[in-house]
């Protein structure tokens, strides 16, 4: 019978897949060679909301949020998601 998991799980699995993703995307940038297989790993897509400015008299806040998502970050979002399984 499967456990049921809380949503904290999950935000940890995309956070730390997200950062193994980056860690391996950046090393995969100087170990390959320049060409189409290098384009493919390593083109990201780029979601982004913001800047969103708020002036309270006081006090002003900018708010943004920016993701590049690609090949090595959902990669590294399965690997992670499979060793924290495996851990449990």
């Amino acid at each position: 019978m499967e456990k049921k998991r809380k949503l904290g799980y999950y935000m940890i699995v995309l956070i730390l897949g997200a950062v193994v993703g980056s860690v391996l995307g950046d090393a995969l940038s100087f170990l390959l060679p320049a060409g189409v297989l290098k384009q493919f790993f390593l083109k990201s897509v780029n979601f982004s909301v913001g800047p969103a400015p708020f002036n309270l008299s006081i006090i002003k806040l900018t708010l943004g949020f920016a993701i590049n998502i690609n090949i090595v970050g959902v990669i590294g979002i399965f690997l992670v998601a499979y060793v924290l399984r495996w851990m449990d």
